[in-house]
């Protein structure tokens, strides 16, 4: 794996998707001919002018060295906002506009403190970067009333130290989760965290938008892992690592995780590690209806029987194979595929399955067996890949996601649904939306959709056109704007109506008082 993705495409820049041959059937079939969309050359791309003045470029290389400190043509473009369509499309036309003056690699918590002290001094706005991976506009900050934008790219950020009594790991934030995973495996734990975004994802990312992993029904989201954090703000650094639990007030940690860097930067985090399990078993079942396949997830979930992995893909999504990126469009008996995923010693992982085998079985599932569970195990990382492939022939892609009560799913799911067919049908093209529930919790669940159609020559209003519609929808039945995905910019609207104007006035009573000139990843989070 490379360390930088590629500048235009998700992922490794040597990893290409070649779409199966009935996969190109079904898109056809669908959406009739298509075009080739590639993208722009880069050597063609216009790089803004630096607008960081010599004063402050001196400051910064005093920290941290010229080495790091880089104005560089590729580091500037590469480290050009987040990989949403959005942000492809616009790179991939060759728009820049949001690129960074400089990146700017501090080598510890003291480096940061000294940078953001600089930042602050001139008025230059400060992007925390890990691995680039944000799909809501987190990576992209407000430019206007700064005299310049850096990209805080915390590579170096990459300590690493296991209390073995306590089972705790602390890293840094700028290790790539492949990274923390391997040095992990080593002490013989895992992360126990594998969301879609893993081979790019940092910890550090993790914790700024409470990242939920894959396998969140038996190991839990990232959040509920942080035990201890550091965090550098403009006016000093936090370090909140007192005790696993506590009654001493507020637990300030929860305001820290998924502030998106507007409140600071994390540049490590101390998470409970789990022993690296000596069995994985991925099986695949099938219920006749969503409805079916929803009741018995909650049935599940509420009597206590977890599967480290557990997903359920609608009708729709089924259909086309999406659960199985290599044979999409292949032929299926129809219904509803559901993953249940066992991780652990071998007596928990076969007591565990013999108790969700029968489960499922009295709610009317059909076992499949392990074959279709150990393929979406091996592909569950190329989805993104696959909507590059999309994107090359003008097929526009991209996923959204919410989470709701139980008794709410299914109204969210109808209207999500609904809105965003509605909103792309004066486009004039067929328009797929698929479904799947990919994390549960006993009072509820989250929904992940995807939409596939044919791009219009303006892709961003016709996304912009169904994201704006499903928002809407969401916050409408009651839902939460984003599960996993944060905030970013592309959700300010949605994110205020949630919390409400007191919940809007206390977000901005923080950023105030804790980044008093701004600079922290302005534009992202705060309505």
């Amino acid at each position: 794996m490379a360390d930088v993705m590629h500048w235009a495409r998700w992922g490794n820049p040597t990893h290409m998707t070649n779409i199966p041959a009935s996969a190109w059937q079904l898109i056809e079939l669908a959406f009739g001919e298509t075009r080739e969309t590639p993208a722009v050359d880069k050597s063609t791309l216009a790089v803004p002018p630096i607008s960081l003045t010599d004063a402050a470029m001196v400051s910064l290389r005093q920290i941290v060295g010229s080495d790091n400190v880089t104005t560089d043509n590729d580091s500037r473009i590469s480290h050009t906002r987040g990989k949403s369509t959005t942000d492809l499309i616009k790179i991939r036309t060759g728009d820049l506009t949001d690129a960074p003056d400089a990146v700017v690699r501090p080598r510890d918590t003291d480096d940061v403190a000294a940078i953001l002290a600089v930042c602050a001094e001139h008025t230059i706005a400060v992007v925390p970067y890990g691995g680039g991976t944000s799909v809501v506009g987190g990576l992209a900050a407000q430019s206007d009333g700064y005299t310049g934008v850096v990209a805080l790219d915390l590579t170096h950020l990459n300590t690493f130290a296991v209390d073995h009594e306590s089972r705790l790991a602390t890293l840094g934030a700028g290790l790539l989760a492949p990274q923390a995973e391997k040095l992990l495996n080593e002490h013989g734990y895992t992360l126990g965290h594998f969301p879609q975004s893993f081979e790019y994802a940092s910890i550090g990312g993790f914790a700024a938008t409470r990242s939920s992993g894959q396998a969140s029904s038996g190991y839990g989201r990232f959040d509920s892992m942080v035990k201890a954090l550091t965090v550098v703000t403009p006016m000093g650094v936090l370090r909140l690592d007192a005790a696993p639990a506590s009654a001493a007030g507020p637990d300030l940690r929860q305001l820290i995780l998924g502030s998106e860097g507007a409140f600071g930067i994390i540049t490590d985090v101390t998470i409970a590690v789990r022993p690296q399990p000596a069995q994985r078993i991925y099986e695949t079942w099938r219920f006749a209806t969503f409805a079916d396949g929803t009741r018995a997830m909650r049935k599940l979930t509420q009597d206590g029987l977890n599967p480290t992995v557990f997903r359920l893909s609608d009708e729709a999504e089924t259909a086309i194979n999406l659960a199985k990126p290599g044979s999409i469009g292949a032929d299926n008996p129809g219904g509803c595929l559901m993953v249940a995923g066992y991780e652990g010693t071998p007596e928990r992982v076969s007591r565990l399955h013999d108790d969700v085998t029968a489960a499922l079985e009295e709610s009317g599932g059909t076992s499949l067996g392990a074959e279709d569970g150990e393929h979406w195990a091996k592909g569950r990382y190329d989805g993104p890949y696959l909507r590059d492939a999309l994107l090359d022939h003008g097929i526009l892609t991209e996923t959204l996601e919410t989470a709701t009560f139980w008794s709410r799913l299914h109204t969210t799911y109808v209207a999500v649904k609904e809105a965003i067919e509605a909103a792309l049908a004066p486009y004039g093209n067929a328009v797929i939306v698929m479904c799947h529930i990919s994390h549960v919790y006993e009072s509820g669940a989250s929904l992940y959709f995807t939409v596939v159609t044919k791009q219009h020559e303006d892709g961003i209003e016709q996304w912009s056109a169904a994201k704006k519609a499903a928002s809407d929808a969401m916050i409408a039945t009651g839902a939460t704007i984003t599960h996993h995905h944060a905030i970013g910019r592309d959700h300010k609207p949605w994110f205020a109506q949630e919390i409400g104007d007191i919940g809007v006035s206390v977000l901005r009573a923080v950023k105030q008082r804790i980044d008093p000139t701004g600079i922290l990843n302005p534009g992202v989070l705060i309505p």
